[in-house]
């Protein structure tokens, strides 16, 4: 019998094509990835691997073996999936991840509809970016999560999982009610090129559009903390950009919301393995999140 950690790592060498990437992929080691598939290796009783050039290519038996993998795998989280909810009292369980704005402005909404519904259906809820949702994913250390679609030519999107659009939001500006563009109907990076700025971690589309408009950006303060962001600029600190998602859920009463214009729009959507459709309580929070999604009021899913 072989070891599923042991067929996990089988498979994801077949995808990334090293070692090295399949250890990041899975949070290991590269030397553990390694003796994992020396150990499978010996109980296969043939090599599994061959090495090309800076590549690793499947033989014969490993492509097989490869195969196999992917299917005992999607059983396994299926067959995880339902014992959970067979044990539980009465519910079940889903892990879910989502992106900061996620779970300000849609995760809320769709648990509370969710309590409303199946009220014995546990979800445990990570809050990270969207490039750790999809190691998690992969990982099998989350079930579900939400993710947007920005930073796919970074990071593009294992094929093997399933990508379910929810919704559309845009990027805005946060401005004090008293600032001279809070009465245009949309502004642009550049016309706030002389402002103070505050901006979240991630920010590296935001300067680069800064270097392109000509300008670098006065940073006054960083902070990823939506409240702390709109009372900044409440107080006059400076200007901010944030995602419309994370908008709906609060607005400083002396803070105006205007539409960034050039910025492209974000699509987010539930990612997952797509055997775990099939699972009732994955489909109960699908349909939450979507439901949630709807009641916002921002673009519709793509």
């Amino acid at each position: 019998m072989y070891d599923p950690r042991q067929l996990q790592v089988l498979a994801e060498v077949a995808r990334t094509g090293t070692f090295t990437a399949a250890a990041e992929a899975l949070g290991y080691t590269q030397p553990a990835i390694s003796y994992q598939m020396r150990t499978l290796e010996r109980a296969v009783g043939a090599p599994l691997t061959t090495r090309h050039g800076r590549t690793i290519r499947l033989t014969p038996v490993g492509a097989a073996l490869a195969r196999h993998a992917e299917t005992v795998l999607a059983v396994l989280r299926t067959a995880q999936d339902e014992l959970a909810s067979l044990v539980s009292t009465g519910g079940g369980q889903v892990r879910l991840s989502a992106f900061q704005s996620g779970c300000v402005g849609l995760v809320p909404a769709a648990l509370g509809a969710l309590r409303r519904t199946h009220p014995d259906l546990e979800v445990v809820l990570t809050q990270t970016e969207c490039a750790d949702s999809h190691r998690l994913v992969l990982a099998g250390e989350v079930d579900l999560a939400v993710v947007c679609d920005l930073d796919d030519a970074e990071n593009p999107p294992d094929p093997r999982l399933t990508r379910l659009p929810l919704l559309t939001d845009q990027r805005c500006v946060l401005l004090p009610a008293d600032h001279y563009a809070a009465q245009r109907e949309s502004v642009t990076v550049a016309e706030l090129a002389g402002e103070s700025w505050i901006l979240e971690r991630v920010r590296t589309r935001f300067l680069l559009a800064c270097q392109e408009a000509g300008f670098v950006p006065r940073i006054a303060a960083t902070s990823d903390d939506q409240l702390t962001i709109h009372s900044l600029v409440a107080n006059g600190i400076g200007v901010a950009i944030i995602n419309e998602l994370g908008v709906s859920a609060h607005t400083h009463p002396g803070v105006v919301v205007r539409p960034l214009r050039g910025w492209p729009t974000r699509r987010i959507s539930a990612l997952l393995w797509p055997d775990l459709l099939r699972s009732a309580p994955i489909a109960a929070m699908l349909s939450a999140l979507r439901s949630a999604a709807r009641g916002l009021g921002l673009g519709d899913a793509a």
